[in-house]
């Protein structure tokens, strides 16, 4: 199957993503009813932000043309990939990769997002037959020539320990913080709600974090944050925003709340679910001085950074912790 045809499925599995199928309504609501922080208005933002920024023809072809992607890979390589499920499809962007280099995909997918990949890689296997052994779905990763696998800091070292003498892309926890200078408009506080509180913060590019300048009047930023004070419905998140409520109460630290987030002072660029952590700065610079190179940071949000609002909308370009996964598969040994 020559690189063409691998687009044009590509382009034709967007198209049904951005449909309204009874198979992919389906797929969607099983999905959700399996994992309750999957709801259905964040299932359809992933999923519709992939079939537009990642299964649009011409970004495909722009795509592939930074690249020698030879026609057809006439040595096709099988790749393990284990899957992230923090947010809807987590690991598509991995899958995308493997597929559109001519690669063999061997993957094991995460309990808490195991109904809309396969539902979707079932579709192309319909469409095109001869994928049936180029995209396998197994629970133990075996043989194969190179691995990516996405975890937490602790399941990276087992990583290491098994795949480590084969290629690989390992990669551990990462987060986000934003950056304020206390000018922001209502806009701008409108958007960071998006950055903090889409899939209920889990993603790695949430923001987890804020720098901001002495002084800083939080009350705009938390009015802006009402918006998303709907999701203290889901019984999951209410369990969190409780009990990180109760620790803060507890240890007596002063905390700032609007009924969904908690605010409050702490060094940490991580933060648990509903708490979101802040820090003052004595200089713009000194904050950015002192957050590069820092391993555990994915994206900094704010002026000069990634807009406000934009975080949880990396384009086909953007490459999990910075490393380039297209790169990697065209260079796996022969």
């Amino acid at each position: 199957m020559n690189l063409q045809h691998r687009i044009d499925l590509l382009v034709q599995l967007g198209s049904y993503i951005l449909s309204d199928q009874e198979s992919w309504k389906q797929a969607k609501d099983i999905a959700g009813r399996k994992n309750s922080w999957f709801i259905p208005s964040f299932i359809d933002l992933a999923t519709k932000k992939i079939a537009e920024q990642f299964l649009n023809r011409e970004i495909l072809n722009d795509w592939v043309n930074k690249y020698n992607i030879p026609q057809e890979n006439l040595n096709p390589k099988n790749v393990g990939v284990i899957m992230a499920g923090n947010i809807p499809l987590a690991g598509f962007h991995d899958f995308l990769c493997v597929f559109i280099t001519g690669n063999k995909i061997t993957s094991k997918l995460s309990s808490k997002d195991e109904i809309l990949l396969e539902h979707l890689a079932t579709k192309l296997i319909e469409w095109e037959p001869s994928l049936q052994s180029d995209i396998i779905f197994a629970d133990m990763l075996k043989g194969c020539d190179a691995y990516i696998a996405t975890g937490s800091n602790n399941t990276s070292r087992y990583f290491e320990f098994y795949f480590g003498k084969y290629p690989n892309i390992i990669r551990r926890n990462r987060t986000s913080v934003a950056i304020l200078n206390g000018k922001e408009s209502k806009e701008d506080f409108d958007k960071l709600a998006d950055d903090v509180y889409l899939y209920f913060g889990l993603g790695c590019r949430n923001v987890t974090k804020l720098f901001i300048p002495a002084g800083y009047d939080f009350v705009p930023l938390l009015n802006a944050f009402n918006k998303y004070n709907y999701l203290a419905e889901n019984h999951k998140y209410k369990n969190n925003y409780d009990y990180n409520l109760a620790l803060l109460i507890l240890n007596k630290q002063l905390y700032m709340s609007n009924e969904s987030i908690l605010l409050t002072e702490d060094k940490s660029i991580f933060s648990p679910i509903s708490r979101l952590n802040y820090e003052y700065y004595t200089s713009k610079e000194t904050a950015e001085k002192e957050l590069s190179g820092n391993n555990d940071l994915q994206c900094i949000v704010g002026s000069g950074h990634i807009a406000f609002g934009q975080a949880q909308y990396p384009s086909i370009n953007d490459f999990a912790d910075g490393v380039n996964t297209i790169e990697f598969l065209l260079h796996l040994p022969s």
